[in-house]
C-alpha cells in the first residue's frame, strides 16, 4: 500500500467533498484499521483515484493555499480549461477522449443552465471540475458574503449534474484578496493558478497558441486554455497539435490533482507573474 493511502487511513479518509473519517486509533494493525484497509481494497479504481488525489490536495493545503506549478519529480503536465461549459466544450471533450487525455475544467456556474450536458460528460470521462465562480466574478472587487455566494452557487450548480463539491478554485482574471483565501480555507479548497497562459482567449492564431503551450512546457506545469467565453475554434484546432507535441517531448498529461499527487508542489510559489492576468 502506498504512503498516501496509509496516511489517509491514519489521519482520516476524506473522499472529495465528503466527510467520512477514520479516527487516529484506526491504524493498519488495529481491528478498525483492518476494516479500513479492507474498505480501501473494495473501492473501485475511480473511487480509489479520487481518494488518493483528494489526499494530495489536503497535503498541499498544509503548506500553501495556492499553486502555480507542481514539482519536477516526473515529466507530467496538466491541461486546464476555463470559462465553460460552452458551445465548444463538446469538441474539446471529443479530442481529449480520442487522445485519452485527462484534463481539469474550471467551470462557471451560470452556464450550467445551458450546457449542463458537457458537465455530465466531463464527470463520466473521469475529468476534474473546479470552481470558477458563478458568473466569472472578479473576487477582489466583492465583499466576503458575495464571494462566498460565488463559490457555493457554482458548487451547487455542478453538483446537480453529477460533480462532487469542487476542491479546486481558479480566480477569474487572476484576482483575489484575503477574504478569498479565508473562504477557500473554510471550504478546504486549493487555488490553482497557471504556469503557462496560452492567451488563446485573444484568438492570436493556432500556431501562436501551440507555440505558447509547448514553448512554456516544463515538468509540473499547469497550462491555461479556454473552452468557452467566446469563439474558441482556434483552441479546438490547436489542441490536437499541443497534445502531440507534448507527448513527443516525453510529457504525460494528467489532471491537476494527479499532478499534485505525483509531483508535490514547491513550498514557495512565485505568483507575481499571474496576478490580474488570464483566467
Amino acid at each position: 500500500m502506498g504512503a498516501i493511502a496509509v496516511a489517509a487511513i491514519t489521519v482520516g479518509l476524506l473522499l472529495i467533498g465528503g466527510g467520512a473519517r477514520v479516527s487516529h486509533d484506526a491504524g493498519p494493525g488495529s481491528a478498525r484499521g483492518t476494516r479500513a484497509l479492507a474498505g480501501l481494497r473494495s473501492l473501485s479504481p475511480a473511487a480509489h483515484e479520487a481518494l488518493v488525489e483528494n489526499a494530495a490536495i489536503d497535503r498541499t493545503l498544509t503548506y500553501t493555499p495556492y499553486v502555480r506549478i507542481a514539482g519536477t519529480q516526473h515529466r507530467e503536465i496538466a491541461l486546464t480549461f476555463d470559462d465553460g461549459p460552452g458551445p465548444y466544450t463538446p469538441q474539446v471533450l471529443s479530442i481529449l477522449e480520442r487522445r485519452h487525455v485527462p484534463a481539469t475544467f474550471f467551470e462557471v456556474g451560470v452556464l450550467e443552465r445551458y450546457f449542463y450536458a458537457s458537465t455530465a460528460r466531463i464527470v463520466a470521462d473521469g475529468d476534474v471540475i473546479g470552481d470558477h465562480t458563478e458568473v466569472h466574478a472578479p473576487m477582489s472587487e466583492l465583499p466576503a458574503a458575495q464571494q462566498r455566494a460565488q463559490l457555493l452557487e457554482q458548487a451547487a450548480a455542478i453538483e446537480r449534474h453529477g460533480a462532487r463539491f469542487p476542491r479546486l478554485f481558479r480566480p477569474p482574471y487572476g484576482v483575489w484578496n484575503g477574504a478569498t483565501l479565508t473562504l477557500l480555507h473554510r471550504y478546504r479548497m486549493l487555488m490553482v493558478l497557471w504556469t503557462v497562459d496560452t492567451n488563446d482567449y485573444q484568438r492570436p492564431g493556432v500556431p501562436a497558441i501551440v507555440h505558447a503551450a509547448v514553448g512554456g512546457a516544463r515538468p509540473g506545469a499547469i497550462i491555461l486554455l479556454h473552452d468557452a467565453g467566446g469563439d474558441r475554434s482556434q483552441t479546438v484546432a490547436a489542441l490536437p497539435q499541443i497534445i502531440t507535441a507534448l507527448r513527443r517531448r516525453g510529457y504525460k498529461l494528467v489532471t491537476v490533482p494527479r499532478l499534485l499527487l505525483d509531483n508535490p508542489p514547491p513550498r514557495v510559489q512565485d505568483i507575481a507573474a499571474v496576478l490580474g492576468t488570464g483566467g
